[in-house]
């Protein structure tokens, strides 16, 4: 995060139980076509390949080149194709196709506003009707411009990841309406400063451990 702000989301690197937590707000065992925006480490990739139908097609863009060799040799699939280049340009190796999801854990409030906007709208021309994004963000400041393109968002909280993840399932169509009422902002506390202060403890732990 401090080498490349623009480019990973959080200190601590995702967990698991974030990933699943996303990927359950869509049915991606249906999904014909599905895009990655930025692989990382590969987190999210691995787990969105357990899911996905043998006859899938995956395109995951990462820009970090390193970081895309990497993923690419490591997971060897033949639905999946990973791509050195940015997400602005997915629609020019759909092939005329559109994606059932696209999932993304892109930083977008660290991003500059033309960018961020850039990477929306392209995200909301290559969904299919129906389709979904799903988001991942350390903060709920990316809603408005959400909001701006999909009239349909259904919220979650990740309380298990550090820090606690803000979950968005975003579909363009209008008859999708599933929007789920958020719950009482003050019954979501708990599950907020448990993990933090687990956080917080792990990390006293190892700096102990160092100064010994």
């Amino acid at each position: 995060m401090i080498s490349h702000p623009r480019e990973v989301g959080a200190v601590w690197p995702t967990s698991r139980w974030a990933v699943r937590d996303l990927l359950d707000m869509g049915d991606l065992p249906r999904a014909r076509t599905i895009v990655e925006f930025g692989i990382g480490t590969g987190v999210y990739t691995s787990e969105i390949l357990k899911r996905l139908p043998p006859d899938a097609t995956f395109l995951a863009f990462e820009i970090d080149p390193d970081l895309a060799s990497s993923a690419a040799a490591r997971l060897d699939d033949p639905r999946l194709r990973v791509i050195n280049d940015s997400a602005e340009n997915v629609e020019d190796y759909l092939g005329g196709a559109k994606a059932d999801f696209i999932v993304s854990s892109v930083p977008f409030t660290s991003l500059p506003v033309d960018m961020r906007h850039s990477l929306l709208d392209t995200a909301r021309d290559a969904l299919a009707p129906g389709g979904r994004m799903l988001v991942l963000q350390y903060s709920t400041t990316v809603l408005p411009d959400l909001q701006r393109l999909f009239p349909s968002i259904r919220r979650r909280l990740s309380p298990l990841n550090i820090p606690p993840a803000f979950l968005f399932a975003c579909s363009a169509s209008e008859t999708d309406k599933q929007e789920t009422p958020e719950p009482d902002a003050t019954a979501k506390w708990p599950y907020v400063f448990v993990p933090l202060t687990l956080g917080t403890l792990l990390l006293l732990r190892r700096l102990v451990r160092r100064r010994r």
